[in-house]
């Protein structure tokens, strides 16, 4: 019984160089851009910040109230 060998491989197949710099390159592909979008969110949030006035008195604040809705943070603008 003769062994048959495998002689579909290369080094440029997708399971190999090819395959590891495809991968590298959609991980910094990834990478890149959710640095960019957390940067950009990073810059909103600091541009418009919320605005703590609609707490006027902690106290009245209940942990189980439908009232909660008029003591949330408020966007500034």
């Amino acid at each position: 019984m003769a062994t048959t060998e495998n002689t579909n491989r290369g080094v440029f197949a997708l399971d190999g160089v090819t395959g590891m710099l495809i991968a590298t390159v959609l991980l910094l592909a990834i990478l890149a851009f959710l640095t960019v979008w957390g940067i950009g969110v990073q810059q909103g949030s600091a541009s418009n910040y919320y605005n703590p006035a609609p707490i006027l008195d902690i106290n009245n604040i209940k942990a189980n109230s439908v009232d909660n809705a008029k003591f949330a943070f408020e966007d500034a603008k």
